[in-house]
């Protein structure tokens, strides 16, 4: 299969497949998602939560795009059309690469206490305007309030971090001989290009912009075309933090974009999130056209419950509280549910797996302005779909469905898109294991000693994060050494590390050489230039003139 359409059916989804569709009207919102969808469409110049089109932002300018081809963005909890985004255009995309590349002979000269000062300045209204993006994120993405509040935040410790730039792009400088010096500078590497997924629609654009941007680059910017409200609200904020034009711009769509910002000559580098088969597109497409590539992937992130913290062979048979050293029962099932990890449950910890289920059975799912919801829709009916039988193949394949979250109505929304909690016994060898899910779906695997868990997280190709809850620090020592996964979590369910670190997902969660954000961040943006200059002391201007025989020396 072609890549063109092996990224149709993966990470971009479905081009035009909704784009006809009729709509339920502005009236089929809930009162509280109408008013935020008004608000958000009144005070924003790029973007609309009541039907309007997305704009592109080109050189300062929220620009209406002259396409032929629009993708519906819809509430994943009534079908509402929110808004129409644009494939853009070719001519569009070579305007925004023109501003950026006009930027950049400006900006990659300004100092750097002017690009620090924009992202001091960044950080302040992105706090001020939280609530905004948010919203943007409740009503296209399906997240819960809270859950849209974490994902920009997440994104906001980066802008937060990077605020130490003047340090991060510190050189060196040494003396390598009488009257020669060399120094290294970090100097940018030009226009560069940011494509990011439907599942962080904040957090991810975030995680570009401010590094990009302070390291001297200039950014072109690509969201999802499901959910790209939190990407404009950003770009109008970075406008108002004082961003020059030109610097940042967004453009939309899928495949053409895409392909547009792997072959552009002027882009100098690409960072994608995202699934499997677009991030290996990108990849190797990027890189054939000479490009600095970065792609972070899919995953199965692995979550162990030790029964005990002193045994690491077999387990006797009794009770895990029996012991001595038990994980926190508590918070490691807490977790589990929260994080929505694969889990693996070693020896009698087998045990907890009732309790699991009956925790996760009181979750609520709800549209995400409702009080009290844990869970909001999934983003599309084509994901559930996919959902759904991810679920049925377990069946199939001989998996036990524990708790069937398939069929689930929520009342005043028929048409939302609901798949409630699951719980499956699986095997290694299943379809649900083997894929990324992208829903309420834990998949829980069973193991008899943790020689056998860390044995079947390290045959799964991924490497991204894996998490294990135990009171044994031999246990944990011995996890965290032999585990071959980038990101580990020890009593922590989600280990990914704040910006100050660099993300470390590895194996095929990860294509490039440098990794995002934190030192990785400024390495990835940036690229060394040494000078080596000699002076002679001798030739320094008002010496006093020398009549001895030169000896050479």
């Amino acid at each position: 299969m072609p890549p063109a359409k092996l990224l149709r059916s993966g990470h971009f989804g479905l081009r035009r497949s909704y784009a006809t569709a009729i709509r339920p009207p502005l009236s089929a919102l809930s009162a509280t998602a109408r008013a935020k969808a008004e608000q958000i469409s009144s005070q924003w110049k790029g973007t609309s939560a009541t039907g309007e089109n997305t704009k592109n932002f080109i050189g300062g300018e929220f620009v209406e795009s002259q396409t032929q081809s629009w993708i519906d963005a819809v509430d994943p909890a009534t079908q509402t059309l929110l808004t129409r985004v644009p494939e853009t255009t070719s001519a569009e995309f070579e305007q925004a690469v023109a501003a950026a590349s006009e930027a950049y002979k400006t900006w990659s000269r300004s100092s750097v206490l002017t690009r620090q000062r924009f992202v001091m300045d960044l950080q302040q209204v992105l706090r001020d305007n939280a609530d905004a993006i948010a919203n943007s994120i409740v009503l296209e993405q399906g997240k819960t309030l809270g859950d849209a509040r974490g994902d920009l935040l997440r994104g906001l410790q980066v802008v937060e971090t990077t605020t130490n730039v003047p340090t991060a792009l510190l050189g060196d400088t040494l003396e390598v001989s009488k009257d020669m010096d060399t120094s290294t500078r970090r100097l940018p590497l030009g226009v560069c290009a940011s494509i990011a997924p439907f599942n962080f629609p904040a957090m991810i654009p975030l995680w570009t912009i401010p590094m990009a941007i302070s390291t001297g680059n200039t950014l072109i910017v690509k969201p999802s075309e499901r959910d790209p409200g939190a990407a404009m609200i950003i770009a109008e904020l970075c406008q108002r933090a004082g961003l020059p034009p030109g610097v940042l711009n967004v453009v939309h769509g899928t495949v053409p974009t895409v392909n547009a910002i792997c072959d552009h000559p002027s882009i100098k580098a690409v960072s994608f999130v995202g699934g499997d088969r677009a991030g290996k597109h990108i990849y190797e497409r990027g890189r054939k056209s000479g490009k600095r590539v970065q792609c972070n992937m899919g995953a199965k992130n692995h979550a162990v419950i030790m029964p005990d913290g002193v045994q690491l062979g077999p387990l006797p048979r009794r009770l895990a509280t029996d012991f001595h050293l038990t994980a926190n029962k508590n918070h490691a099932l807490n977790s589990i549910i929260g994080a929505a990890l694969g889990a693996v449950l070693v020896g009698h910890a087998q045990g907890w797996l009732p309790e699991l289920c009956e925790r996760a059975k009181k979750l609520k799912v709800g549209q995400g302005f409702e009080k009290d919801v844990d869970l909001g829709p999934v983003i599309s009916p084509a994901a559930k779909q996919r959902i759904t039988g991810l679920i049925a193949s377990a069946e199939e394949q001989g998996g036990v469905v524990v708790l069937d979250g398939r069929g689930l109505e929520v009342s005043g929304y028929p048409d939302g898109n609901w798949i409630g909690p699951t719980v499956i016994e699986a095997t290694v060898d299943m379809r649900c294991y083997r894929e990324e899910i992208f829903g309420p779906v834990l998949i829980v695997l069973k193991a008899d000693t943790l020689d056998d868990a860390l044995a079947i997280i390290n045959a799964n190709p991924y490497g991204n994060g894996t998490a294990i809850f135990t009171q044994s620090g031999a246990t944990a020592r011995k996890f965290e050494r032999e585990v071959e996964v980038g990101q580990v979590g020890i009593n922590v369910p989600i280990p990914v590390p704040l910006p100050m670190f660099s993300w470390s997902g590895n194996k095929a969660s990860f294509l490039g050489d440098i990794p995002f954000y934190g030192r990785g961040g400024i390495d990835f943006y940036t690229q060394n230039k040494t000078t080596t200059a000699l002076w002679k002391a001798e030739d320094a201007i008002g010496n006093k003139a020398s009549v001895d025989m030169p000896t050479h020396s």
